[in-house]
């Protein structure tokens, strides 16, 4: 018995980059794949609905291991300004848990969608850069968590004298935490905007390596108005991270360039306001040689006479 095999047609990833997919087909794609990363989502808001209490618990960690943040009977100082704002806050951290549980799914509808316009060594970068991505964000949580904890110690000592009680409105609180973390992580992206330039042909490693004094002074200056604790240890602490995040991402700028070769072009060590040298040896120029004469032009054939103008033409034309 033969069975007859079904020929398959080409993907929707090789229509979409190969232009043979319709604009109406496009919208009929995105349509899919909003649909897919919205219920993801939804299904991520279910567990982070689940786990809200603990993360609100982890995020009040900072104040609450302080000893002026906790009251004689040990629970840790906290209010709420209204009577629905610790439920509301705590649907916040929930959507918040759901886009970080529901992020692979997302990520990939979207990686799906604009993958097919790309080339295939934009696609290979694209893959290198989100799988550096996500350490440098959680390395730049961490760091925003160690100073919450020293800014906000500094500001109580600072502040905590006298008859003074400080009680700190949850709502406030976790949004300073959160807005801090998201402000560290973001920042922490930055090394990759340096390979970027480096890796496109943008800058080459010695000039990355030149601009070193300027990056540290932005370094500095960047970390001083976007922290928002006055204290001394987040400013320090953020830019001495973004130096070294810098001169990593420099590191692998040299090894990209010599990998492919940057650095041994004609005139590399030539000055941008060096003249380049010339030869200006000459050579001797020989005499010409003989022109053959040409073969003589033969007689034109005869043209012949046209045809009568009633044979031109028939009954129709």
């Amino acid at each position: 018995m033969a069975f007859g095999l079904k020929k398959r047609g080409p993907s929707t990833f090789e229509r979409a980059a190969d232009g043979s997919m319709t604009l109406i087909e496009h919208f009929r794609e995105l349509r899919t794949r909003l649909f897919r990363a919205s219920l993801a989502i939804l299904v991520g808001f279910g567990f982070g609905v689940w786990l809200s209490g603990r993360v609100l618990h982890v995020l009040q960690m900072p104040y609450c291991n302080l000893p002026k943040a906790r009251l004689a009977n040990g629970d840790c100082n906290f209010v709420q300004l209204g009577p629905a704002d610790l439920f509301l806050l705590q649907m916040k951290v929930a959507l918040w848990v759901g886009l970080i549980i529901a992020a692979p799914v997302w990520l990939y509808q979207l990686w799906a969608f604009i993958a097919p316009g790309l080339h295939r060594h934009e696609r290979r970068y694209a893959y290198f850069f989100t799988a550096l991505a996500a350490p440098l964000f959680a390395a730049g949580a961490v760091l925003a968590f160690f100073v919450t904890s020293k800014g906000l110690e500094f500001l109580l000592n600072v502040s905590g004298g006298g008859d003074v009680t400080t009680t700190l409105d949850i709502t406030r609180y976790i949004g300073f935490v959160t807005n801090l973390i998201l402000l560290f992580g973001v920042a922490f992206e930055f090394p990759l905007i340096v390979l970027m330039l480096n890796f496109v042909g943008l800058a080459s490693a010695k000039r990355l390596l030149g601009w070193w004094r300027v990056a540290i002074f932005v370094f500095f200056a960047f970390s001083a108005v976007v922290t928002p604790t006055p204290d001394p240890f987040g400013m320090t602490a953020l830019a001495i991270c973004l130096s070294a995040l810098y001169f990593g991402a420099v590191a692998v700028a040299f090894v990209n360039d010599k990998r492919r070769g940057r650095g041994r072009e004609l005139y590399a060590d030539v000055a941008d306001d060096e003249v380049s040298p010339l030869d200006l040896s000459v050579e001797p120029v020989g005499a010409a040689g003989g022109v053959e004469a040409s073969a003589p032009i033969g007689a034109p054939e005869p043209v012949a006479a046209p045809a009568p103008i009633e044979r031109r033409y028939d009954d129709m034309t």
